[in-house]
């Protein structure tokens, strides 16, 4: 088997070009400042949302934001990466807790959190309840609705991992769509917005999010498969279920992702051109605002799977540049650090810069 393999450039001929919120590295302080105001957060939280560079992420998703909205943005994703931290290791039971906590929090913004209850409920609270000051009803609403579907997600996802089911491809896509976390994504391009269920919930327009979601998906997983098998954490990867499910290999696995892609892309394009729903003023203004976002945040993420260190370290630039990857040794483990295990298991909340252990759930 190769050493290397070739990343092909599926956002070659994309529409939307890579661009940045002005408010940038103003918004990535204060969000920064804001996570270390949590004592509490475990050191292997604070490395990942370091080495993540999630506001980046946030910033090319939404570049039009004022100050204010890209602030919540940029806060989303330190909760987004609080729960992919202390779930990616739990079971079943533990990130069912987890959900209710966080969901919790989220109705009820302006209650405080209970003591000795896992940090995420405090940062998740704080972060809605400065986020609704600058967030519409509808989009609220659309918020909450998605988020809560993202967190039932990853509690399947939880459940598979316990029963190591490898899914189809098919099966993959299905629970991949609510479990990567982008409808809650395509909720906050919402927030300046009235945007009426009718519209964001007509067939084509849900159409066109599914295909943005699968896009994502796969430059994810193209992105993050060199560190997830040397981890041996692959199983949940398009490009393993691919070579399993096609009897290939890594390229030949990339190489359909590709293909699909570009199916998924004609698609997209398709409709974002021709087939677009009317609804009349100010709905139609809106709703172009929210599609051209949706195809914005796909090569948003793109961007940052390569600008940031998640996937490719120092490296990414140059991979982008290049295409080509070399494999890396199974050299990882899976294991939690014993001097940090509240990186995977609940983490106490107390008071607000002290530091708490483990509560048995």
């Amino acid at each position: 088997m190769s050493n290397t393999f070739y990343i092909p450039n599926v956002l070659e001929n994309w529409k939307w070009p890579r661009r940045i919120n002005p408010h940038h590295l103003e918004v990535k302080a204060e969000t920064a400042a804001w996570v270390r105001s949590f004592g509490a957060v475990s050191p292997k939280v604070q490395a990942a949302y370091d080495l993540y560079d999630l506001c980046l992420v946030s910033s090319l998703g939404c570049p039009f934001h004022d100050k204010e909205r890209l602030r919540t943005t940029c806060d989303l994703m330190v909760v987004f990466v609080l729960f992919d931290e202390c779930s990616g290791a739990a079971d079943e039971d533990e990130v069912q807790k987890m959900v209710n906590t966080t969901m919790d929090a989220l109705r009820n913004p302006h209650t405080p959190r209970p003591r000795g209850e896992w940090i995420g409920g405090e940062v998740t609270r704080q972060f809605w309840e400065l986020g609704i000051k600058t967030a519409s009803p509808q989009s609220q609403k659309r918020f909450i609705e998605t988020f809560g579907s993202f967190m039932q997600a990853v509690v399947q996802h939880a459940s598979d991992r316990t029963n190591k089911h490898t899914p189809t491809i098919e099966e993959y896509f299905k629970i991949r769509r609510e479990d990567v976390g982008i409808k809650p994504c395509f909720a906050i391009l919402e927030l300046e917005m009235d945007l009426p269920d009718e519209a964001v919930n007509h067939p084509t327009i849900q159409e066109l999010s599914v295909l943005a979601a699968d896009m994502i998906i796969l430059d994810n997983d193209m992105a993050s498969y060199n560190s997830e098998q040397a981890c041996g954490d692959d199983n949940y990867n398009v490009i393993t279920i691919v070579m399993y499910q096609n009897k290939t290999d890594i390229q030949g696995a990339m190489n359909w992702v590709s293909e699909y892609h570009k199916e998924l892309e004609e698609k997209f394009m398709d409709i974002y051109e021709n087939k677009i729903p009317k609804f009349g003023k100010p709905v139609d203004e809106q709703l172009a605002q929210y599609v051209d976002g949706i195809g914005n945040w796909v090569r948003a993420n793109y961007q940052w799977g390569f600008e940031s260190e998640r996937y490719f370290g120092k490296k990414g630039l140059e991979i982008q540049r290049t295409r080509w990857v070399t494999l890396m040794p199974k050299k990882c483990s899976n294991k939690i650090d014993p001097q940090y295990p509240d990186g995977s298991k609940l983490l106490s909340h107390a008071d607000v810069g002290s530091h708490t252990t483990t509560v048995n759930v």
